[in-house]
């Protein structure tokens, strides 16, 4: 499997098991994306958020044994943050659609990726060659 791949699935995990939100436009819907998107990509508020949750401490432990290292790991919650965000956007901010969305994508990851924008496609597959560089990868 492709690490791109590897690291849209992960990135879907990670969305699936984030707060659900609705239009941006709404004050309390655009609140939760702004704290999800604060604990995603700071490690103090994330570690807050993990003590909490079991399956988003799986989901960590994941993520860390990809990324390797601190840095990558930083840079792929930031990525995360931008897949969610363009989630967000494009179903409008409906629950429902964003689940179907991600569900989709477990079959289709690169079906999902086209629909992210080029910046964020971009960052994407820049982290996934970073990825694959990681010693132990190749």
């Amino acid at each position: 499997m492709q690490p791109r791949f590897v690291l849209l699935g992960a990135l879907l995990a990670l969305a699936a098991v984030g707060p659900a939100t609705a239009q941006a436009l709404d004050p309390a819907p655009q609140d939760a994306l702004d704290k999800t998107l604060r604990i995603l990509l700071d490690p103090n508020a994330r570690a807050g958020e993990l003590a909490k949750n079991s399956q988003g401490t799986a989901v960590d432990q994941q993520v860390r044994a990809l990324a390797g290292s601190d840095a990558l790991t930083q840079e792929f919650y930031a990525v995360a943050g931008l897949v969610l965000t363009e989630l967000v956007q494009n179903t409008g901010g409906d629950a429902q659609k964003m689940l179907q969305a991600v569900e989709r994508a477990k079959a289709d990851p690169a079906g999902f990726a086209a629909m992210l924008s080029p910046a964020t496609q971009q960052r994407l597959r820049d982290l996934s060659v970073k990825l694959s560089d990681t010693p132990g990868r190749r």
